[in-house]
């Protein structure tokens, strides 16, 4: 059958969702450098299709810069398409910054931090999701038997990550029927986020080429098993040097890591309206599910909001290199970029005040503290509830400040149409809605 070969310019939308442009791949080259036209209005798209109120209307022009660096070309061998696009910046029509652009937020926030302390992040995210086809049973939990039985997908998966240049670090079976994990290798910001949109493309496109698919959604049943993003961090000097770790420091936190896990720790409630966005984030986002309901730091502590992650080099400069932190009240319903984005804002909000760092928790409970311990500890409660996190939005003019104010309200406006449509619906609806779209 005749064929035109077709490449993608995608740009990862509020919500997350890969949307683009096609263009002849023969014409590649040429709109690298001219871009595809977009419409501002396609950024108010819901989750679910619909059309939030939108600033622009019907008005105005944007285009889909590509990013070469980003390029992604994988032939499955199957006699199916080969997987082509590029990820792109929104700009305006003579290329000049579009204020609403996520990838433009995560790369001036980046390079604020740079430019204001002499760091950088190193960044992995940690992705969960549940395929159709594993054919699972009881006990699957890290089973061997459950890799075999899912058959072709882990191998074809993790070629596809390599092809499109995406440095996997391990794959397992994880707790929920059907569930798996995959994490890669740190890289800085802008990279790690483009990964990120890669990695779940990737599952996608194998999922469907064997005939299954696949879900990154937090909930596939209210009562079931969650799968989240676990966003991994840490702080490098302008010489490539690992600054996170002291090892005469408490629990190995050095004082300026210390100072950036107190933003992220004082603005975390604002921040889950951005990392745990949906209203079935929320159905995940409770105590002793070991995602993250509080706003502590906890010492190698999987219910804690932020985890201090273990190392495991047997020398000072190994462990230095391997220390990192683990944001883990985010999941897959959130744009990676304003995601990252907000975490830097935080962090370098904390860097400029030099917060002391909350004493970390190690092996506590926060349910079973007392509010007046809490209080003194700094640790609160996360949002229980999409309109939580909101309140705590409005509540937090330091996270409004830390978008563009027309970004910001685009967000809002997009997020609270999204809610609107399933304020009705039971617990099982949601999870079903969601599982389809994510």
């Amino acid at each position: 059958m005749i064929r035109e070969p077709l490449t993608m310019f995608c740009h990862a939308d509020l919500t997350g969702a890969v949307r683009g442009k096609g263009v002849p791949t023969r014409l590649v080259e040429r709109r690298l450098t001219s871009g595809v036209g977009w419409t501002p209005t396609n950024l108010m798209f819901t989750a679910f299709g619909t059309i939030a109120p939108s600033p622009w209307g019907a008005h105005g022009d944007l285009m889909l810069m590509p990013d070469a660096a980003t390029k992604v070309e994988v032939d499955f061998g199957d006699g199916t398409p080969a997987e082509r696009f590029y990820l792109c910046d929104l700009t305006e029509t003579d290329g000049s910054r579009f204020d609403c652009c996520p990838r433009t937020l995560l790369r001036e926030a980046a390079a604020a931090l740079l430019e204001e302390t002499g760091l950088s992040l190193r960044v992995a995210f940690e992705h969960e999701f549940i395929y159709s086809g594993a054919q699972s049973r009881t006990a699957d939990n890290y089973a061997l038997d459950a890799v075999r039985r899912h058959g072709a997908f882990g191998e074809t998966f993790l070629a596809a990550l390599s092809a499109a240049g995406v440095e996997t670090d391990s794959y397992l079976a994880e707790f929920g029927p059907g569930q798996f994990e995959v994490t890669v290798l740190p890289s800085e910001p802008m990279a790690a986020c483009d990964g990120a949109v890669i990695l779940k493309e990737m599952a996608r496109a194998t999922a469907w080429r064997l005939g299954h698919s696949l879900s990154f959604s937090p909930r596939l049943s209210p009562e079931g098993l969650g799968s989240g993003v676990h966003i991994h961090f840490s702080l490098w000097d302008k010489d490539g040097r690992p600054v996170s770790y002291d090892a005469g420091a408490s629990q190995g936190v050095s004082e300026k890591a210390g100072s950036f896990l107190a933003g992220i720790v004082r603005h975390m409630p604002a921040l889950c309206a951005f990392t745990a966005p949906t209203v079935v984030s929320y159905l995940r986002l409770k105590p002793h599910t070991w995602t993250g309901a509080w706003s502590n730091i906890g010492y190698r502590d999987r219910e804690a909001g932020i985890r201090i992650c273990p190392v495991f080099g047997k020398s000072e400069e190994k462990t230095a290199g391997q220390f990192n932190f683990e944001f883990r009240a985010a999941d897959a319903t959130g744009n990676p970029y304003l995601q990252l984005a907000l975490i830097i804002r935080a962090g370098l909000a904390g860097l400029a005040q030099a917060l002391p760092m909350p004493t970390p928790t190690e092996g506590q409970d926060p349910e079973e503290m007392g509010e007046a311990e809490r209080q003194a500890r700094g640790i609160v409660r996360l949002p229980d509830s999409v309109d939580a996190a909101h309140a705590a939005l409005d509540a937090d003019a330091a996270v409004q400040g830390f978008l563009p104010p027309r970004l910001l309200a685009a967000y809002v406006a997009n997020r609270q149409a999204e809610f609107a449509l399933g304020r009705d619906w039971s617990p099982e609806e949601i999870c079903r809605r969601y599982a389809e779209v994510y």
